[in-house]
């Protein structure tokens, strides 16, 4: 199964990222580095998936992105 996970410096503690996975809002960690981030990430997206199989709850896999950007005014 694939999921998106969301990567972005944290703006509370400088030189820490921040990863989210918007199919499953409450799964979120954090790392020193993007890769760092992204294997927590991969950890806590396995452990969230399992709890929610259990629970019958399981979200469809993959999330769409699409990066908009606009030009400064």
């Amino acid at each position: 199964m694939r999921y998106t996970v969301v990567l972005r410096p944290d703006p509370e503690t400088p030189g820490s990222w921040l990863a989210e996975v918007p199919a499953i809002p409450w799964c979120a960690t954090f790392g020193r580095s993007p890769e760092e981030a992204l294997a927590h990430a991969k950890d806590a997206l396995a452990a969230a998936l399992e709890a929610m199989e259990a629970l019958g709850e399981v979200p469809p896999p993959d999330v769409r992105v699409a990066e908009v950007v606009l030009d400064a005014a």
